[in-house]
């Protein structure tokens, strides 16, 4: 698996003249419904260290890449292997909706009708990964010598309604086009994206769909929108009241910077969300719509003790962490950050240029490894 792409990388192996070199020379699949992205995490990435450090103790891993890559997955943000970090190793299937839009531009060489065509087909090869996994799981009913498919086997809890299927979707054609698609299979859609979502509330309201907004910290998608758009979206929904919770922007290049996740909620509030349904967004509300929420999201008898203590709002950037728990454990809040600083702090102490010990080196872990291993 090509990191959390969720792009299965098969090499093909072609001889040259002196048949001992291979050129590496690639195929991709674009759909793998079969890959568990909660394998593909690094355990010991130091971005973990970073983003809990900030209080972000549980995280919701979706693939990207693709038509159809694989299933997501919700971690805990400390554990020595996969296994150990697997609160939910799968939390529903992930499609890329295609987007309904087609456009022209001086560089573009594919005429409109052409775009249509190609978004048709991808519609499409979404169907038919569905109706040869009804057909599977409808062939081994009737047969239980058919051989096993690992396509297929971990979609049947996705198909009985059990889990739901992530949709990434953005624009208004994309959201209306997957919600009535995944209603029509009998599916529970969750909607990842959800920029045009206020302009489909009536829908989701009517099926019971929820959003998972990624992030308010961004630019209009479109030049005719006002430019608050993205930072009003959570408050907009809310009175709409369609079911959201909000997530960070996601993506490869983004993922050093999900510890900002409070800001983005705090930027909800600055533009007219209650700072407690900000608070619920990140916490609840999350924990709702990825179907965890029977353990962690709220401070209840009975739920994981998955928390945070902090010296302040936990919304405002001036705010630290000073103790993090997951399930109970007392957790390192060190990291790589933390122990680069102490290093440099040490080297102006023994220059004689800072007086004092080192400040906060036990206390917030500046090994960067966590207590609780």
């Amino acid at each position: 698996i090509d990191g959390c792409s969720g792009r299965e990388r098969i090499v093909v192996m072609t001889p040259v003249a002196s048949g001992e070199v291979v050129s590496g020379k690639t195929l991709i699949r674009t759909v793998t419904p079969e890959a568990k992205v909660a394998v593909a995490v690094n355990p010991d990435s130091t971005i973990i260290p970073v983003t809990r450090s900030n209080g972000i103790l549980t995280a919701a891993v979706l693939p990207m890449g693709g038509v159809i890559p694989g299933h997501a997955a919700v971690l805990r943000m400390d554990g020595w292997t996969w296994e150990d970090l697997s609160l939910e190793p799968d939390a529903g299937l992930m499609i890329n909706w295609p987007s309904m839009r087609t456009f022209r531009a001086p560089w573009m060489r594919t005429s409109e009708e052409d775009q249509q065509s190609r978004v048709r087909e991808q519609v499409a090869r979404i169907d038919s990964v569905f109706d040869d996994a009804v057909a599977y799981f409808a062939s081994v009913g009737a047969d239980a010598n058919i051989a096993d498919d690992l396509r297929y086997d971990g979609m049947r809890a996705v198909l009985d309604g059990g889990k739901p299927v992530f949709i990434r979707a953005g624009q208004r054609e994309q959201i209306e086009s997957a919600v009535l698609w995944a209603v029509g299979r009998g599916l529970r859609p969750v909607i990842v994206g959800g920029a045009d979502a206020e302009e489909c509330a009536e829908l989701l309201k009517r099926h019971d769909v929820g959003v998972i907004i990624t992030g308010t910290l961004s630019e209009p998608s479109r030049r005719d929108e006002a430019y608050d758009a993205p930072f009003t979206l959570p408050a907009r929904l809310e009175a709409a009241g369609v079911k959201w919770c909000l997530a960070g922007p996601g993506g490869s290049f983004e993922t050093p910077h999900e510890r900002n996740l409070p800001y983005h909620a705090a930027m909800a509030v600055a533009y007219g969300l209650d700072h407690d349904r900000a608070i619920e967004a990140i916490t609840l509300s999350a924990a709702e719509l990825l179907g965890v929420s029977d353990r962690v999201g709220s401070l209840e008898v009975g739920k994981n003790a998955t928390l945070i203590v902090t010296d302040g709002d936990p919304l405002e950037i001036t705010t630290n962490v000073e103790l993090a728990f997951i399930e109970g454990r007392a957790i390192d809040l060190g990291n790589k950050q933390t122990a680069l600083a102490e290093k440099y702090r040490e080297k102006y102490r023994q220059l004689g240029l800072i007086e004092g010990d080192a400040e906060g080196a036990e206390s917030h872990g500046g090994s960067g490894i966590p207590v609780s291993r």
